[in-house]
């Protein structure tokens, strides 16, 4: 293959597929298609593939983003609610044969935390970024490092009803996200989309207001507990959720009341939609910035 300095980069959610051509930090190209909610990750990657055939000379190296865990190049579901997928799915195998080179692969929220620190809103500092979109993902990046593995897989942090007779518990990331805004929604409108509901509360639907105020409170107490936990010195705050107009400012306020010195700095993200395939690309150019970028 002969590529012409840029990378391919990939970065594939719960909602949506996204494919890059990125040289630096600039996309000179991209390809978007809807993530299949069920079947083979083999055949979604083919069907992006032939999509993005034209691309072939115009790369030499690979990086792909995907929500959950990838451990020695194999992918795996953390919350199937989010992307279901079969268990160790050879996920770096499967994008080397396809794209003709050497494959890289990193979680996309942590991925997407790199783009932000390297070129956007974390201004090369450290920080932590948080993600609230189909699911809730995050990272964080500490003394110029991505911290690896599981690490800031906030959306995944575990909340139970202790008043309860039953011992179940959940991620917080179902009580808040994009998933849980539409199914809070059914009751209301039957099919809704989270997209829909923001636009139900833009236009003065109180039942819309009270489910995205819930979802930001519930937002903010995360937040609190991620400034406990890392002590960054600011949240980058990113995602279809959480860049939605008037979502960020519903936190700040349910934040309002704590006290200035434990209070999270937010940050809204920069780079958009974006984050995670630059921080892809930057991450298979420079992988010992992340030790499980493989």
């Amino acid at each position: 293959m002969t590529g012409q300095g840029s990378t391919l980069a990939l970065d594939i959610g719960g909602t949506k597929m996204l494919a890059a051509l990125v040289q630096d930090s600039a996309v000179i190209d991209s390809f978007g298609m809807p993530t299949p909610r069920g079947g083979d990750p083999k055949a979604w990657l083919e069907a992006l593939f032939a999509q993005i055939g034209p691309w072939q000379d115009r790369y030499d190296r690979v990086g792909v983003a995907v929500t959950g865990i990838v451990e020695n190049g194999l992918w795996s579901a953390l919350n199937k609610k989010t992307l279901d997928i079969p268990d160790r799915f050879p996920l770096t195998e499967t994008v080397s044969t396809l794209a003709g080179c050497p494959a890289s692969a990193a979680n996309d929220a942590q991925a997407a935390a790199w783009g932000e620190y390297r070129f956007g809103a974390g201004a090369g500092e450290d920080m932590a970024f948080l993600t609230i979109s189909t699911g809730i993902g995050g990272g964080v990046v500490l003394n110029g490092r991505l911290l690896p593995g599981i690490a800031a897989h906030f959306g995944l942090f575990r909340v139970q009803d202790f008043e309860s007779s039953t011992a179940h518990d959940s991620a917080v990331e179902d009580h808040i996200s994009g998933n849980w805004i539409a199914r809070a929604a059914s009751a209301h409108r039957p099919n809704a989309s989270a997209r829909d509901v923001f636009e139900a509360a833009s236009g003065g639907e109180q039942w819309a207001e009270e489910i995205i105020a819930l979802s930001a409170r519930r937002a903010a107490l995360l937040c609190r507990n991620v400034q406990l936990a890392v002590d960054p010195p600011r949240i980058v705050v990113g995602g279809g959720i959480g860049l939605a107009p008037g979502y960020l400012e519903r936190i700040e306020a349910a934040l309002s009341h704590v006290e200035q010195r434990l209070r999270p700095k937010l940050v809204p993200a920069r780079l958009g939609d974006k984050a995670g395939v630059v921080g892809i690309a930057d991450l298979a150019n420079h992988p010992t910035t992340k030790g499980e970028c493989e």
